[in-house]
C-alpha cells in the first residue's frame, strides 16, 4: 500500500489502483444464508455512490457527524469509506440526537428518529433490496443510492487530521486511524493477498479493524461473518478452506 495514504478514503484509492479486480469484502450472513462478494473496484464503486448521495442529496459537509446505527454488514462498511471520502465524521452507535444525520437498520428505528437532520434507513434485505415501503421519516437507502454517480469528488479536500471516527467513546482522527490499521494488520500478520476471517461485531475498535481497516491498509481482504455463532465448527472449517482464509480472529 502508498506510504503516503493518511486517510481510508486514500487507502481504498491505492487499493483501487493496484488490484480493482480482487476481493474486498466477502459477507456472510449466518442467520439467512446471505453471501456478498465485493471486489475492490465494485466496493469502491458503491462508496462513490454513497458519497455522492452523502455530499450531494444530503448536504453533509466535512466535519457533520453522522451516527451510524448498523451492524457489521457490508453496507456499513461502505458508509465507513463514504463518509471518510466526504470528511464526514462517524460516530458508530453514537446519539443520534446529538448527530447531523444517522444511518439506521431495521432494528434502531425508534432510536434513530431523535436526529434531527437527515435519516436514513438500510433494510439489510441480500443483494441490497429495499423495504417494501420506506419507514415514515426516512429516506431508503436502496432508493436513494443506485442513481448516483459512479465517481465522486470532494468538494474540499478532506483534512487527515479531523476527527473521523469515534467508536466506544474512542475518537480518532484520519491520520491515527490508518497508522492504527496498519499496526493492527502487522499484528495480525496481513498483508498483500492475506484473507482475514472476523465474526466481530462493529461496534469496536477491536471489530472495525479486522472487519474492515486492518485488511484495507495492508492489501488484504476480509471474510465479514454476521451471526457466526449459527455456523458450527464444521461449517467454520469448511468456509475458511472454500475462502482460501488465511488467519481467523
Amino acid at each position: 500500500m502508498n506510504a503516503s495514504d493518511r486517510t481510508p478514503a486514500d487507502l481504498l484509492r491505492s487499493a483501487l489502483a493496484a488490484d480493482p479486480a480482487r476481493p474486498m469484502v466477502t459477507f456472510y450472513d449466518d442467520a439467512t444464508g446471505e453471501r456478498v462478494e465485493l471486489s475492490v473496484a465494485t466496493f469502491a464503486n458503491w462508496v462513490a455512490k454513497t458519497a455522492n448521495l452523502l455530499q450531494g442529496d444530503l448536504a453533509a459537509e466535512p466535519g457533520d457527524r453522522l451516527a451510524l446505527l448498523l451492524p457489521a454488514h457490508w453496507q456499513s462498511a461502505v458508509w465507513l469509506l463514504a463518509c471518510a471520502s466526504v470528511g464526514v465524521a462517524v460516530d458508530v452507535q453514537g446519539d443520534p440526537a446529538a448527530a447531523d444525520l444517522v444511518v439506521s437498520g431495521p432494528e434502531s428505528l425508534d432510536a434513530a428518529r431523535a436526529c434531527r437532520g437527515e435519516r436514513i434507513a438500510l433494510a439489510l434485505r441480500p443483494l441490497g433490496g429495499r423495504f417494501p415501503q420506506a419507514p415514515e421519516g426516512f429516506a431508503d437507502y436502496a432508493v436513494e443510492v443506485p442513481g448516483q454517480g459512479d465517481r465522486f469528488a470532494p468538494f474540499a479536500p478532506v483534512d487527515p487530521d479531523a476527527p473521523a471516527l469515534t467508536v466506544g467513546g474512542v475518537g480518532f482522527t484520519g491520520t491515527e486511524l490508518v497508522a492504527r490499521a496498519r499496526a493492527d494488520g502487522a499484528a495480525l500478520g496481513l498483508g498483500a493477498g492475506s484473507r482475514l476471517l472476523s465474526g466481530r461485531t462493529y461496534d469496536t475498535w477491536d471489530g472495525l479493524s479486522a472487519g474492515l481497516f486492518a485488511p484495507l491498509a495492508t492489501g488484504g481482504s476480509v471474510v465479514l461473518c454476521r451471526h457466526i455463532g449459527q455456523l458450527g465448527e464444521d461449517g467454520l472449517a469448511q468456509r475458511v478452506e472454500s475462502e482460501r482464509v488465511t488467519r481467523t480472529v
